[in-house]
């Protein structure tokens, strides 16, 4: 079984087992607990294979660990991996959508494709595993400055957004006034979703690898990070939609910041 294979029938049961997971537990965030975990596993999977020989897919090992590790960690601090803990759109969702409805979703989308798209966003290492061997260069050096720089901007943007979120339930918690219900300091003054806009420009950079590699500008990893921004696209309406439900004055921040791509702010009023 080629290393791709082998890949493809793990993520076939990572999908099988959060699907039959998500029908015992009727909780529908089984994926979201394995989101920061899978893409590792593959490129170290792939790396392994390389017999941990190849200097391109070593560095991408590295790199998809630290994203990894970062992003479980930031999960875990959330409360993401205690039990019942649950996706608040998802709950939504099923209200809007029906029972049967949303099942069918579970069954087709929220399980099996969003275990698809992390073996999707992992196949540039199957690109860079093809072509073991081709020296670093020029490339590889930007994809792993840029990879690293938009880290650090999530990693920024995620403690501003948690800093934000521990005041503001400490202040309540006192009875104290709360100033603001979203935070539009720091990297969210000039974009309203900082984090989502590293986290697919990383993935963008790690597509340069198998670039780097000898696939080509144009090869069938691209496909991975392409479905990755179209998934946060549609993420990112949902997650505004029900937060201007919420709180009103999210419109005049909508209008004068950045969806994603950060921008200087316009003028209120």
């Amino acid at each position: 079984m080629s290393p791709l294979a082998a890949a493809a029938v793990a993520c076939g049961g990572f999908a099988l087992a959060c699907w039959l997971l998500s029908i015992a537990t009727g909780n529908y965030s089984q994926v979201d607990r394995f989101w920061s975990i899978a893409p590792p596993l593959y490129v170290t999977w792939f790396a392994a294979r390389a017999g941990f020989a190849d200097a391109r897919l070593d560095l991408m090992m590295a790199l998809a660990i630290a994203w990894g590790a970062r992003l479980t960690y930031n999960f875990a601090r959330k409360g993401g991996y205690r039990t019942g803990s649950e996706d608040y759109r998802w709950p939504k969702l099923r209200e809007r959508i029906g029972a049967r409805r949303f099942q069918l979703l579970n069954a087709t989308f929220i399980a099996p494709y969003q275990n698809l798209q992390l073996l999707l966003i992992s196949l540039p290492a199957w690109v860079a595993y093809q072509h073991r061997g081709a020296p670093l260069g020029a490339v590889d050096a930007l994809a792993a400055a840029a990879f690293a720089a938009f880290l650090v901007g999530e990693t920024i943007a995620d403690q501003q957004q948690w800093r934000f979120q521990c005041d503001k339930q400490a202040r309540r918690s006192r009875g104290e006034p709360i100033a603001a219900e979203f935070v539009t300091g720091g990297l969210f003054r000039y974009s309203r979703h900082p984090n989502f806009f590293c986290e697919q420009a990383m993935w963008w950079t790690f597509y340069l690898f198998s670039v780097a590699a000898g696939g080509g500008w144009l090869n069938a990893a691209i496909v991975g990070p392409a479905l990755l921004t179209l998934l946060f696209q549609g993420s990112t309406t949902v997650t505004e939609r029900l937060t201007r439900e919420k709180y009103p004055a999210y419109a005049e921040y909508q209008r004068t910041t950045s969806r994603q791509i950060p921008w200087p702010p316009r003028r209120a009023g």
